[in-house]
């Protein structure tokens, strides 16, 4: 069934241009497949009771009729096109057997027929609408506008689209980059989790690249632009996710072959059932109750069955306990899955820095907790994560942070104020050590050049040492992982603080389980520093690592993987995610933290962000699988034997409909078992090996 999607009324550049809110989803009544499918449904709801209750058939014939005139026209007219181009549609099908059906009597199941394929055309219709939605609002992560900087030095607010590679832009504070291009001046960080998916900014000077889409920090840049509108890093990403979509439409052509040969069997066989007895002399009314017979115990309701409430039943106990799993098509694939690839930041990760190490200097005279208050103080008025890190480390701990005074921030260096009466700075090991206090200067320029007393060269002496120690406990934070934070007191260095964003409690646990459903174990694809990527997949339990990648790079991984022979699982969480997640046999992305565009673009979703219901879904997946297995095995054997009843001896239509419709029941029964909880505790056993 064609997907029809509402257009939005304007381009995303449009529609900032004109300072208006962020675009919404298509809503759900605006697709006709949806509003077709829920009257449908309605009117059967409405009927249902009407006849079981008894009521004179002329009160819940015409809803029925209307049911099926609501759900059944579009995909009946769909079905007359592509017969009039000499293809036979299974929708046409369903609209001929659920006729059928009610032509012999069976006006109910007819229209059953008729609302659960209206309603599965409707889901398809809102999923297509929902990527669409996501992919467009992509684009809206790039600012419309730009400040260019002409050639005589004057400042010109121009549109993104109209940049030219050369051109020169100016990126105030808080600013969204507007292009791809290279710093020329200025210093800042630059947050860039929605290309690389790295949870600190990224510290940016002359000659660092920039993206199209990230924010800039506290700092002015001046930036030239290396690409076009059009082929930006962002374009990229909305190119792939469109592009790794289409590479699934080879089993949706596999499938409607597979539709097409069942539905030219259907009519023929039929046809025959009919024509031939005619034929040979039989009653034209014995004739057809033959071929409607034929034509309900051929149907394939039972088929459809023995697939459907396995999988279904599966997403729902899925859902209950944190996973949405957003089709039946994809809780069926996670079962097939052989490799996972793993996204590190907010994925293996909690996606929050935090305070892991607090290493004090002991001939400064200060404990821990003194050091963490002096340092939180300190980078309590300033917005960088690392500051919320470090304020955050110091109210957990319960210490009572006193004012800071004469507080200045400088972009790629760190913060300075006055605490309790002593000048606190707090930054980057390199910068802060480089650049030493101008007494300090003034004190050692003294000492080497007049060489006066012995104990003020000690004092240097002393001097040198603690900034060998400093770098030496900065180089051990790094090498270990973390970003090393400098506190300086009074102009000498007093600690050190490691910072890092933290393991999940899970993570290692469930790496270890999916090592043992695929037989592989996991893959990390990270955009971030191979340091740290090694240091949390050891921990972890990964050994294959694949760090600092962009987008198309993790893209180019998982087809790596599939090219090996693998059906690979991508678990991951943000926008640069989104690509490898569409491109996989199969994405999940963490809801909690997750991005719009990962959270549409991903077949399921970790709602409450537990990395261990990843193992258990999968172990899920498989059993359902195993039901689906058994039902078409059922319904096979009740198909054939009515079948051959039917054409070898005299089936009554009474009992035809009893043995196809109780067929039906015990494979919808069998496959809600996956229902209980008890369903949910195996699996997740299972997924803990």
């Amino acid at each position: 069934m064609t997907a029809t999607l509402t257009p939005p009324a304007a381009g995303p550049a449009a529609s900032v241009r004109a300072g208006s809110v962020p675009r919404r989803r298509t809503r759900l009544l605006a697709l006709p497949e949806v509003r077709w499918a829920a009257a449908a449904t309605a009117l059967f709801l409405l009927a249902l009771p009407l006849q079981f209750a008894g009521a004179p058939a002329w009160i819940w014939g015409p809803l029925y009729a209307l049911s099926y005139a609501t759900g059944g026209w579009e995909p009946g007219w769909e079905g007359l096109k592509a017969l009039r181009d000499r293809t036979l549609d299974v929708d046409l099908l369903m609209v001929v057997a659920a006729l059928g059906a009610a032509s012999i009597g069976q006006v109910m199941d007819g229209a059953l027929l008729i609302v659960i394929f209206a309603t599965s055309g409707a889901l398809e219709a809102l999923a297509t609408a929902r990527t669409a939605d996501s992919v467009r609002g992509l684009l809206d992560l790039a600012p419309a506008t730009a400040t260019r900087i002409a050639a005589d030095g004057t400042e010109q607010t121009s549109p993104v689209d109209e940049l030219a590679v050369g051109d020169t832009v100016l990126v105030r504070p808080g600013e969204s980059i507007g292009a791809d291009g290279r710093v020329l001046d200025g210093a800042s960080e630059v947050d860039q989790a929605s290309i690389t998916g790295e949870p600190l900014p990224a510290a940016k000077g002359p000659g660092d690249e920039v993206f199209a889409g990230t924010l800039n920090g506290t700092g002015a840049l001046r930036v030239r632009v290396e690409r076009d509108a059009s082929d930006t890093v962002i374009a990229r990403i909305v190119r792939m996710v469109e592009e790794a979509s289409e590479t699934k439409a080879p089993t949706q052509l596999f499938i409607e072959k597979v539709e097409q040969r069942y539905s030219l069997g259907m009519v023929a066989a039929t046809l025959a059932v009919f024509g031939v007895p005619l034929a040979f002399g039989e009653a034209f009314s014995e004739a057809l109750l033959r071929a409607m017979t034929f034509m309900i115990v051929a149907s394939p309701c039972a088929v459809v069955l023995a697939t459907m409430p396995p999988l279904l039943s599966a997403i729902a106990n899925a859902g209950r306990h944190g996973v949405l799993v957003k089709s039946a098509v994809a809780m069926e694939r996670l079962g097939q899955i052989d490799a996972v690839a793993l996204d590190k930041t907010g994925t293996l990760t909690e996606g929050t820095p935090r305070v892991v190490d607090v290493r004090t200097l002991p001939e400064r005279g200060l404990d821990e907790a003194d050091l963490l208050t002096l340092a939180a103080a300190a980078e309590h008025p300033s917005e960088h994560p690392l500051a919320r890190a470090v304020v955050d480390a110091a109210r957990e701990r319960g210490l009572d942070l006193p004012a800071a005074e004469d507080f200045t921030s400088s972009p790629g260096i760190g913060v300075r104020a006055v605490v309790g009466g002593r000048t606190v700075e707090v930054g980057a090991p390199a910068r802060l050590l480089a650049e030493p206090e101008p007494g300090t200067e003034a004190e050692v320029e003294v000492e080497v050049e007049i060489e006066v007393e012995s104990e003020c060269a000690a004092d240097a002496d002393a001097g040198g040492d603690t900034d060998g120690v400093v770098a030496a406990l900065a180089r051990e934070l790094e090498e270990s992982g973390r970003t090393a934070v400098l506190v300086v007191v009074d102009g000498t260095p007093a600690g050190v603080l490691g910072i890092a964003d933290r393991l999940r409690p899970d993570a290692a646990a469930t790496v270890a389980a999916l090592t043992v459903l695929t037989g592989t174990a996991p893959t990390l694809l990270t955009g971030d520093n191979p340091r740290a990527a090694a240091h949390l997949a050891a921990e972890a339990g990964i050994e294959d690592v694949r760090a600092g990648l962009l987008p198309q790079d993790k893209v180019g991984a998982v087809r790596e993987l599939e090219c090996a022979g693998y059906r690979v699982m991508v678990v991951g969480d943000g926008v640069n995610d989104a690509p490898a997640l569409a491109a996989a046999h199969i994405g999940v992305a963490m809801g909690r933290a997750g991005s719009d565009l990962a959270l549409e673009t991903a077949d399921a979703v970790i709602v409450r962000d537990e990395l261990a219901a990843v193992p258990a879904t999968v172990a899920l997946s498989r059993r359902a699988r195993e039901l689906v297995v058994q039902n078409l095995v059922i319904a096979g054997v009740f198909i054939a034997g009515l079948v051959v009843w039917d054409l070898a001896g005299t089936l009554p239509l009474p009992l035809g409909v009893a043995g196809h419709e109780g067929s039906t029941v015990l494979v919808g029964l069998n496959g809600l078992r996956l229902l209980r909880d008890a369903a949910w505790k195996r699996a997740a056993a299972e997924g803990t090996g």
